[in-house]
């Protein structure tokens, strides 16, 4: 099947973004040398509202929802995402056409004088946009400031290194540090035994539209089934929890042998509370798996938490 006009690619308009994209887009011509590719790039709801914690600029999928009406009217024919940003329940009429492999998910702690976590001070301050990350660190270290701190990668570093900022610390996912080519910026990288990732991070969602036979086969050709599998396992935990992004969650699943582990939690937003489960199961019924683990953690003392947190 040959695909005979250009194929427009819609992403966001960070640096790390049109890295991913640009990434994506040099495998898809790899992989089909005759085609040709548009990169479009499109702000988003997230990125417009920088002054506002994420867990308080509400609604779902804020860094897509204009990628995705651009590609459910035609304006582009794919979209590029962190799969983290994506929302379990996708609008009708688009799907996930492709995952290729995965980057490390794990997360990444930069400080500015090259101090681990574990020999920053009492009441220093670290900072970080993501609840969950929140969550961990208070629980791990509670005599610790932990600040909300918005922007991109590259705004982030520069608050850190600014110096009249406060901040001694910041924790970003090592997925796109490595995609930046920063990794000398890295002091620790934070093991998934102390801090569980996002769901879906480090990977990436290839969005098409259903009933689009051309693109869909052009974007499978990059398609990794491996990171497919994990991507949704942890993506039921999700939907399983009903989790969005006023909730301190995690998940991550990786193939053990001939089955999948995945290792999950849920806190309070203040870490004084964290519950942690791991489960195995077989790789052939991975949304089984995040189910499972989902209600294995509400058994637990989630649901006590997801209840509070709802009701405020």
């Amino acid at each position: 099947m040959i695909y005979c006009r250009t194929l427009k690619i819609g992403t966001r308009g960070s640096r790390l973004a049109l890295l991913q994209t640009q990434w994506v887009a040099e495998r898809l011509l790899r992989a089909r040398p005759g085609i040709e590719i548009e990169i479009v790039t499109i702000k988003t709801k997230g990125d417009r509202i920088l002054d506002s914690p994420l867990s308080m600029v509400g609604g779902k999928g804020i860094f897509v929802k204009e990628i995705e009406d651009a590609l459910l009217s035609g304006t582009i024919d794919l979209a590029v995402h962190s799969m983290k940003d994506l929302p379990s329940d996708l609008p009708r009429g688009l799907k996930i056409g492709a995952v290729p492999e995965r980057e490390d998910p794990r997360d990444a702690l930069i400080t500015k004088d090259g101090r681990r976590l574990s020999q920053l001070g009492e009441g220093e301050v670290i900072a970080t946009s993501s609840l969950r990350r929140k969550s961990q660190i208070r629980h791990m270290r509670p005599d610790l400031a932990v600040v909300d701190l918005r922007g991109n990668v590259d705004t982030r570093l520069r608050k850190l290194l600014a110096g009249d900022s406060g901040i001694e610390a910041i924790v970003l996912a090592l997925a796109g540090i490595k995609r930046m080519g920063l990794m000398e910026k890295v002091t620790e990288i934070l093991d998934t035994d102390r801090m569980i990732p996002a769901a879906g991070q480090g990977a990436l969602a290839i969005e098409v539209r259903e009933g689009d036979p051309e693109v869909e086969a052009i974007v499978r050709s990059i398609e990794d089934p491996a990171t497919r599998a994990c991507i949704r396992a942890e993506r039921a935990f999700l939907e399983e929890l009903q989790a969005g992004c006023q909730v301190p969650a995690g998940a991550i699943a990786s193939f053990s042998g001939e089955g999948l582990e995945m290792s999950a939690m849920v806190a309070d937003p203040e870490g004084k509370e964290l519950f942690r489960i791991t489960r195995a199961g077989p790789s052939s019924e991975p949304e089984a798996l995040g189910r499972q683990v989902a209600r294995s953690l509400l058994d637990k003392g989630a649901r006590e938490i997801l209840r509070a947190l709802r009701t405020n």
